[in-house]
């Protein structure tokens, strides 16, 4: 069983002919308190949060935008609440490689990241690591954990690969690889676990069944958080924005300006919630304050 999930979607035929949904005068989305941005990154794809030690950790590409090349360059960074570089390499030590690391996913100790054809798990404690190949994967672009399984999205073979178990670091046998659906026309990019009773997302996915578009064509959007309420905070390289959404409001632009906005993070606070947005181009990170 495969529960439900959320996804949010960056499909490029839908360029031509985007459609944005116009929020009512009623809605009332979330408001800006503070925007400020950390420089100091080569290309970063993503950033996640560990809740336990309070850091975040950056995937980053390096010095060159190439996210398809298998060059070596790339990086784990840990970063401090307030974007200080506590640690530039973190991973991957001396005789490892990573080439492209994108989306990150934290649970307990255990990090998550894909990297082009495969995935990572590494133990934030000891560093200890394993990649895994994903077999008929061409782009691994955003790994979430639900139910004791990994979940990855391939948004250029338009697929969603299940791996079984999701902690793979010291299983005795090799994980079980399945695909949950590939050529729907969904091209999947970010992805968020959603409720058991009833899934949200740009797409939805329920047990057995195929995803299904719940919103106009909005964006190439690429980072996804799923708010206790049911909206979505994400990300959109047309707009250049992280954006909220629901159904009754649509889409609202939050901050704008990005190049590049990549895989997001979110960390709710007294404020409200605290989204820590990579620009993958400018090789920034932007620490957003969302409050009522």
């Amino acid at each position: 069983m495969i529960g439900k999930f959320s996804t949010a979607i960056a499909v490029a035929t839908c360029l031509a002919a985007m459609q944005f949904v116009a929020a009512p005068a009623s809605a009332q989305p979330l408001k800006v308190l503070s925007d400020k941005t950390v420089t100091g990154f080569g290309h970063i794809e993503s950033v996640a949060y560990d809740p336990k030690e309070k850091v975040f950790y950056t995937g980053d590409f390096g010095p060159d935008l190439k996210p398809a090349d298998k060059d070596g360059k790339g990086f784990i960074t840990k970063v401090s609440m307030d974007g200080k570089i506590l640690e530039k390499r973190f991973f991957p030590p001396e005789g490892q490689t990573m080439n492209k690391p994108k989306g990150i996913w934290i649970i307990g100790s255990r990090l998550w990241v894909t990297d082009i054809d495969s995935v990572w798990i590494i133990d934030l404690k000891t560093k200890q690591s394993k990649k895994l190949e994903l077999p008929g994967v061409v782009f691994a672009n955003d790994p979430t954990v639900m139910n004791g399984a990994l979940y990855v999205s391939d948004n250029r073979s338009d697929q969603l690969v299940k791996v079984e178990p999701a902690d793979f670091l010291k299983a005795k046998k090799p994980p079980k690889i399945t695909v949950v659906f590939k050529g729907k026309g969904v091209f999947p990019n970010g992805l968020y676990p959603g409720p058991k009773d009833k899934p949200h997302g740009i797409y939805e996915m329920a047990n057995g069944k195929d995803p299904k578009q719940i919103s106009d064509n909005i964006g190439m959007l690429d980072g996804l958080y799923r708010m206790k309420n049911g909206d979505l905070i994400a990300t959109d390289w047309v707009s250049g924005a992280v954006f909220q959404w629901n159904k009754k409001m649509g889409k609202h632009d939050l901050a704008t300006g990005f190049k590049g906005p990549a895989d997001l993070c979110a960390i709710p606070n007294d404020k409200g919630l605290l989204v820590v947005a990579p620009d993958l181009v400018k090789g920034e990170m932007r620490f957003i304050q969302l409050g009522k």
